[in-house]
């Protein structure tokens, strides 16, 4: 009965959107259906609709949510090495939001909430970049953003995957990246 007093407060979004993120955790974007979700949150198979249409629009909430915290997450970040390290913080602290994120195949393009939301990661990324002296970006500061983006993406992706554990070990993922990023973007390194 909980989960229905919850969806007459209007809780019933943020219940399916809990419960979405559960199952990608566990299982991965593929195993999601809005019958499923609308029994763990205890209504009808049609209330999520209500909310999202179809899954597609709920994987599209879920991208904007996260990219939401992901810019909220980089814009307290100082410079370029620690929006990377916040990059790899915020994969390791929401991994079902990651993995929706960056699946274009999944979300709904043109959706304003997402557009808004992915704008203002990309700007903190930007910025980021923005703040390297010219020496440790080279002559163009597009390429250095996807170097940058390359390095902490594929980091965190290979992080969440298990592929760095032996690489890793026992060793804080965040201060190897900051090594790591020390590495490609030190001044002087063009």
């Amino acid at each position: 009965m909980t989960s229905e007093r919850a969806y007459h407060h209007g809780d019933l979004r943020q219940a399916v959107l809990t419960a979405a993120l559960d199952v990608i955790r566990t299982d991965g974007p593929g195993a999601l259906s809005l019958r499923d979700l609308a029994r763990r949150a205890g209504v009808s198979h049609a209330a999520p609709a209500h909310h999202f249409k179809d899954r597609t629009g709920l994987l599209t909430a879920i991208a904007a949510e996260g990219y939401a915290l992901f810019a909220d997450e980089l814009a307290e970040a100082p410079d370029l090495k620690e929006r990377g390290v916040r990059y790899v913080r915020f994969a390791a602290e929401h991994p079902a939001h990651f993995h929706v994120m960056f699946r274009p195949d999944l979300l709904r393009a043109d959706d304003p909430a997402l557009l808004a939301a992915k704008d203002r990661a990309s700007a903190e990324l930007r910025a980021g970049v923005g703040g390297l002296p010219p020496a440790g970006r080279g002559d163009d500061d597009r390429l250095a953003g996807v170097a940058a983006w390359s390095l902490a993406h594929g980091f965190a992706t290979l992080l969440l995957s298990g592929n760095l554990d032996g690489a890793v070990g026992a060793q804080d993922p965040e201060a190897v990246f900051r090594s790591l990023a020390e590495l490609l973007f030190a001044p002087g390194s063009s």
